[in-house]
C-alpha cells in the first residue's frame, strides 16, 4: 500500500523537518489512545456482562482477560507481518480491528461472542502496542525519540482516562452501568461503542502518513527510503542516514526473519533479546493492570461504592497523565535506566504498603472486605502514588526501549518476541487475580506483585543498558 504524501512541503539541504516528524509521531500515538481506551473500559462493565451472560467469577475472569489472548498473538503477529508489509500497513489493519471490536463487544448477545469481539480487540491493541513505538522510533532523530515514544504512553493513559470517564459519565447517566441510556440499550454497551469514534478517526489519519524509511530500506526500495527520509531530515541527511540504515543490515541484506534472533557463532538466543523479554515480563508482574482492568471492583471490595470507584479510576488516569509528562522531560535528559530502577523502588515501596493497609481489612456485615478509616486512605493514597510511580518509569520506558534497543535486522522479529511474553504475562496477571482474590485475599496477592517490584530493580541494575542518544543503527545485539 502506498503512502499519500503527508504535505507537499518537502525539506531542503540538511533541514531537519521535525514538525513533520512530530505530526505523524501524533497520529501514530492515536493507537497508544485506543490501546488504553480498549484495556480501560472492560473496568466499568463487568456488572453488566454479569447480569447479560449470568457469568460466574471465573467466566467474568476469562471475559475480562480474554482480549489479552488476542494481544499475545497481536504483539507477535504484528511484528513480523510488520516486517513483510510494513509498519504503516500493520497500523492501518489494527484500526479496522478496533473499529469491529468496539462495534462488536457492545453489540453481543452472548459470552461467546462478546468473548470473539474482544480477542479481536486484543489483536489491534497488540499490533498497536508494538507497532506504535517501533514507527515513531524508526521516523524521529536519537535527540528527541526517547520524548516522542513517550507520548505514547501519554496516549495509552489518555486512552485509560477517557475509558474511566466515559464510563463514569455514562453510568452516572443511566443510574448505574446496567441502566438503560440511549435507544433502550443498557449503559455498559455504548461504554464498548463509545471506541468507535477514535477507531474511525486513527484509521483516516493513517492513510496519508509515509511508511517507515528503515522498512523501506529493508525491503530494497531504496528511492522510496531516501524521498521520505530527505522529507524528515533534509535531502543532504538524507543520503547520510540511507548509508547508515544499509550498513547496520546483515551482510546478505536477507529479509528479516526469526532465526535472527540466534547467534550464529554461539547457537544461543541473543542476549538483547532476553532482556527484551525481561523487560516486557516485569512490566507485567508488578501487578499495574489489576488496578486498571479491576480497579471498580477493587475499591468495591474496601467498601467504597461503584460511582466512588469509578471516581477513583478518574483520579488514577489524570495522576498518569501527570507522571508521563514527567517522563516526557526527563528520559532524553536522565536516561532510560535511572527512571526504570527508580521507578522499581518506588513501585516495591508502595505497593509494599498496600499490602500492609489489605493485611488489616476485615468483614462487614453483609461480608465484604472492610478498612479502618486510616488504613482506607493509607491504601488509596499508596496505590496512587504506585500508579504515579509506575507512569514515570516502566509504563513508557519499557515500551520505549522495546522500540529503540534492537538492532535494524531484528526489530521486528524482537518486538515479536518480547511484545507476546507482555501480553502472555499481562493475561496470566489478569486471569490469575481472582483466583488470588479468593484463595490468598488482596494481601497475599499484593503481596506477590511487592515482590517482583523488588526483583525488577536488580534486573534493571544488572541487565539493562542505556540506550539514549544512540542513533538506530549503534544498537547492538
Amino acid at each position: 500500500m502506498n503512502s499519500i504524501p503527508f504535505d507537499h512541503t518537502a525539506t531542503a539541504g540538511n533541514t531537519e523537518n521535525t514538525r513533520l516528524i512530530i505530526l505523524i509521531s501524533c497520529v501514530a500515538t492515536i493507537g497508544g489512545f485506543l490501546f488504553g481506551f480498549d484495556s480501560g473500559v472492560i473496568n466499568g462493565t463487568i456488572d453488566g456482562l454479569k447480569q447479560a451472560f449470568n457469568s460466574t467469577s471465573t467466566e467474568i475472569g476469562f471475559e475480562v482477560a480474554s482480549m489479552l489472548l488476542g494481544c499475545a498473538f497481536g504483539a507477535f503477529f504484528a511484528g513480523r507481518l510488520a516486517d513483510r508489509w510494513g509498519r504503516r500497513s500493520v497500523l492501518i489493519i489494527s484500526a479496522v480491528l478496533f473499529l469491529l471490536s468496539a462495534l462488536g463487544a457492545g453489540s453481543a448477545t452472548t459470552s461467546a461472542f462478546f468473548v470473539a469481539a474482544r480477542i479481536v480487540g486484543g489483536f489491534a491493541v497488540g499490533a498497536a502496542s508494538v507497532m506504535s513505538p517501533a514507527y515513531i522510533a524508526e521516523v524521529a532523530s536519537a535527540r528527541y525519540r526517547g520524548r516522542l515514544a513517550t507520548v505514547q504512553q501519554i496516549a495509552i493513559i489518555s486512552g485509560l482516562f477517557c475509558a474511566f470517564l466515559s464510563n463514569y459519565l455514562l453510568a452516572k447517566a443511566a443510574g448505574g452501568s446496567t441502566g438503560a441510556l440511549w435507544l433502550g440499550q443498557a449503559a455498559w454497551r455504548w461504554m464498548f461503542w463509545m471506541q468507535a469514534i477514535p477507531s474511525l478517526l486513527f484509521l483516516l489519519l493513517l492513510l496519508p502518513i509515509p511508511e517507515s524509511p528503515r522498512f523501506l530500506v529493508v525491503k530494497k526500495r531504496t528511492a522510496d527510503a531516501l524521498a521520505v527520509l530527505a522529507r524528515l531530515y533534509g535531502s543532504v541527511q538524507a543520503k547520510t542516514k540511507l548509508v547508515e540504515i544499509d550498513a547496520s543490515l546483515s551482510a546478505d541484506h536477507h529479509r528479516p526473519r526469526l532465526s535472527d534472533l540466534i547467534n550464529k557463532e554461539t547457537g544461543k538466543i541473543r542476549p538483547i533479546v532476553w532482556v527484551g523479554i525481561g523487560l516486557a515480563t516485569f512490566q507485567q508482574l508488578v501487578g499495574i493492570n489489576v488496578v486498571f482492568y479491576y480497579g471498580a471492583v477493587l475499591w468495591q471490595a474496601v467498601g467504597f461504592s461503584e460511582s466512588d470507584a469509578l471516581l477513583i479510576n478518574v483520579m488514577s488516569g489524570a495522576l498518569s497523565i501527570g507522571a508521563c509528562l514527567v517522563t516526557v522531560f526527563l528520559i532524553d535528559r536522565i536516561g532510560r535506566k535511572p527512571l526504570l530502577w527508580i521507578g522499581s523502588l518506588g513501585m516495591a515501596v508502595t505497593l509494599a504498603l498496600v499490602t500492609l493497609a489489605f493485611a488489616s481489612a476485615g468483614l462487614d456485615a453483609t461480608g465484604k472486605l472492610a478498612l479502618s478509616g486510616s488504613m482506607g486512605v493509607l491504601a488509596l493514597v499508596a496505590a496512587n502514588v504506585y500508579v504515579i510511580f509506575f507512569n514515570l518509569s516502566w509504563g513508557p520506558v519499557m515500551w520505549v526501549m522495546l522500540g529503540e534497543m534492537f538492532p535494524n535486522q531484528i526489530r521486528g522479529s524482537g518486538l515479536a518476541v518480547a511484545g507476546a511474553a507482555q501480553w502472555t504475562s499481562n493475561f496470566a496477571i489478569t486471569v490469575t487475580f481472582p483466583v488470588l482474590l479468593a484463595s490468598i485475599g488482596l494481601a497475599g496477592a499484593y503481596g506477590i506483585y511487592t515482590v517482583a517490584a523488588a526483583i525488577s530493580v536488580f534486573f534493571v541494575l544488572r541487565k539493562v543498558h542505556e540506550t539514549r542518544g544512540r542513533e538506530l543503527e549503534q544498537m547492538e545485539g
